[in-house]
């Protein structure tokens, strides 16, 4: 097949959903398929909306010679008016591929019911879709009131290069002394970091410790909230802001943690959930979004309501006082990642439904 698949920016940007993207690339042409990949410029909501008028951007997609399209639904503001030109003129589907709703997202009502008219026009632009969960495929029919002929491909289990045995994995959980706590996540607002530290800030300062891994450069200013935050609850000596590092380092941290914990307002699924699960750490995560499709609440780890510190803040306890518990969950978290799908398996059904689309 001859693919062309349109992205924002890098496709090494390091966040889930590029790492979503670049195995899907990775997977397209191992079985000898043809990707080009489209690099729009990041740029303000406004300008990427203008997008839809680019000549140039236009006649570039009507011109190619693709057996299909995929557009990374992040991409619809630039899209949603130009699709409708593009489908009088070429004759290849169009895929979109959703990891998020941007109207799903945690912000003022009035600003999401435009964000959720834009992508509700893009989505009807399309001729089929890749979901990245169940979660996602529900929150897209819900938007637009029917469903896209499409089909759902988790992220894959086996980016990391785990080499974690279980009884390595109880060994870990087993250690001793302060809880050690990790949240992997770029620091942005959505993720949930401020929430997790005032409820860490609960337990007493001997009890535990938190490395923060991700970037701190998408959003300056709420870095710097989160280091004065920091600050002014004496908390110093106790949080590690690490900043970004690469996908082949995070074994390094994830093994010298007890438990991850991204409480997020709002996870399509959660990539990082799987990558610590895979090493035997128990997750805590949110409620809001798709987790709960991996995270059995109770089993391997636990589910918070978005914003609720002082339910985290019981959560981090109870490991904290049962370490018992904390290697039940620790074990469970290692069987649930598992016995989840690998990349191959996951994009060989993507592959499938593209060949499907082309055959009609």
């Amino acid at each position: 097949m001859d693919i062309g698949l349109i992205i924002y920016g890098e496709l090494e940007t390091l966040t889930g959903g590029y790492l979503y993207d670049r195995k899907l690339v990775d997977h397209l042409r191992a079985q000898g398929d043809r990707v080009e990949v489209i690099s729009l410029p990041w740029r303000g909501y406004g300008r990427h909306l203008a997008d839809n008028l680019s000549g140039s951007l236009l006649r570039r997609l009507e011109e190619a010679k693709f057996d299909v399209l995929i557009q990374d639904e992040l991409n619809h503001p630039s899209l949603f008016l130009l699709n409708l030109r593009l489908k009088n003129r070429a004759r290849y589907p169009i895929v979109t591929l959703v990891h998020l709703l941007r109207c799903s997202e945690s912000r003022p009502a009035w600003l999401n019911r435009m964000y959720a008219a834009v992508e509700r026009r893009y989505l009807k632009t399309v001729d089929g879709a890749v979901f990245n969960s169940n979660t996602t495929r529900a929150t897209v029919r819900q938007l637009i009131g029917r469903d896209i002929s499409g089909v759902v491909a988790y992220p894959g289990r086996d980016h990391l290069d785990y080499g974690l045995p279980m009884d390595g994995t109880a060994q870990q959980a087993r250690r001793t002394g302060p809880l050690r706590v990790i949240f992997l996540a770029n620091v942005l607002p959505g993720k949930g970091l401020n929430t997790l530290i005032d409820a860490l800030s609960q337990m007493p300062r001997s009890s535990w410790r938190l490395m923060a891994v991700g970037s701190l450069t998408m959003d300056p200013s709420f870095s710097q909230s989160i280091r004065n935050q920091i600050v002014r609850a004496g908390l110093s000596d106790n949080v590690e802001l690490v900043g970004a590092v690469p996908n082949d380092e995070i074994p390094g941290y994830l093994v010298r943690n007890h438990v991850l914990v991204v409480p997020s307002r709002y996870e399509a699924l959660g990539i990082a959930y799987l990558e610590a699960m895979g090493f035997g750490l128990p997750v805590i995560a949110t409620s809001a979004g798709g987790a709960h499709e991996i995270i059995s609440h109770g089993e391997a780890g636990f589910l918070t309501s978005p914003g609720d510190v002082d339910m985290l803040a019981r959560y981090l306890r109870q490991i904290n006082q049962d370490r018992d518990q904390l290697l039940k969950m620790s074990l469970a978290a290692y069987k649930r990642a598992g016995s989840h799908p690998t990349w191959d398996q996951s994009f060989a059904r993507v592959r499938d439904f593209l060949q499907s689309l082309i055959g009609n």
